[in-house]
């Protein structure tokens, strides 16, 4: 990791400034990370900056981000590797008459290879920072798999040998906290829960993000949305949201959030319609006034 980083401070002081606002937490569970080559797990509901903050970490170490995005069914041929069995085939059949000890040595080397995020990481010649998110959405067998990885970064691949890795990845997985992760993975990293922000950190990502924002409409935005998050809705606007809100705001040249203004946006800042009703009626809004 970034090996010029004295402390949390520097830290917080390299990711502000790519654009990414770490609070001191955040900045220490960072610096912490790279003093003990630990893997970061940041979990927290979607939206908080969880993906934006390994983004961030590429970004200020100058590293290349390898991302695996997990989803259910995801697997070791999509996670690891796999064999370019079309290109196989086609080799085989090009050569029907040879034995299968001349054929078995070339079918199953690098050029047949298919190399996968996990596999990418590993054999990167230049330290990289490797995201994989979402892991609560894969099954626990894959989550295994991932464990075996991050424990020694190598991997061995019966045709080729063992592959390990020859710098030292910068890793974060995220989880939007859907299910339960297992305990032998969290001991393995660095927990870091993402909340929602405060007011005033919202109001600081809004003036970087949205410039053009007055301060009074920054303040507004952030206060309606701190209320809105308070209320049981299927789901709470996330920070991305809350700049796009802002973005929209701006765009309508609206200068004051009043209840006309909230009312006819709010389709920006909630995407389920029931979440929508709710929030107007909480504030008092009239859905669909002209």
């Amino acid at each position: 990791m970034h090996q010029g980083w004295s402390d949390p401070g520097e830290v917080r002081t390299s990711l502000d400034a790519v654009g990414y606002l770490a609070d001191r937490r955040i900045a220490q569970i960072v610096y912490l990370a790279a003093q003990l080559g630990k893997p970061i797990l940041a979990e927290g509901p979607a939206g908080v900056g969880k993906t934006a903050l390994a983004l961030a970490l590429a970004e200020c170490t100058g590293r290349e981000l390898v991302r695996l995005q997990c989803y259910e069914g995801l697997d070791e041929a999509k996670a690891l590797y796999e064999w370019d069995y079309h290109k196989q085939l086609l080799r085989l059949q090009s050569d029907e008459g040879a034995a299968w000890s001349d054929l078995e040595g070339d079918i199953f080397s690098e050029s047949f290879l298919l190399e996968r995020p996990l596999l990418a990481a590993i054999r990167s010649d230049d330290p990289v920072v490797l995201l994989i998110d979402e892991i609560d959405r894969v099954e626990l067998e894959t989550e295994a798999l991932l464990l075996e990885i991050l424990d020694s970064f190598q991997v061995t691949i019966p045709e080729l040998g063992t592959i390990r890795a020859t710098t030292q990845p910068i890793v974060v997985l995220t989880s939007n906290n859907t299910r339960e992760l297992s305990e032998a993975l969290k001991r393995r990293c660095l927990y870091l829960h993402v909340p929602y922000p405060s007011i005033e950190r919202e109001r600081a990502i809004l003036a970087r993000r949205v410039p053009d924002a007055a301060d009074i409409l920054v303040d507004k935005i952030v206060a309606t949305v701190a209320a809105i998050r308070e209320m049981p809705l299927r789901k709470a606007p996330s920070v991305s949201e809350t700049i796009d809100w802002a973005r929209t705001l701006v765009a309508l040249g609206v200068e004051e959030v009043d209840a006309d203004a909230t009312a006819s946006t709010l389709n920006v800042l909630l995407k389920y319609q029931a979440d929508i009703e709710r929030a107007a009626k909480e504030l008092s809004l009239e859905l669909g006034a002209e």
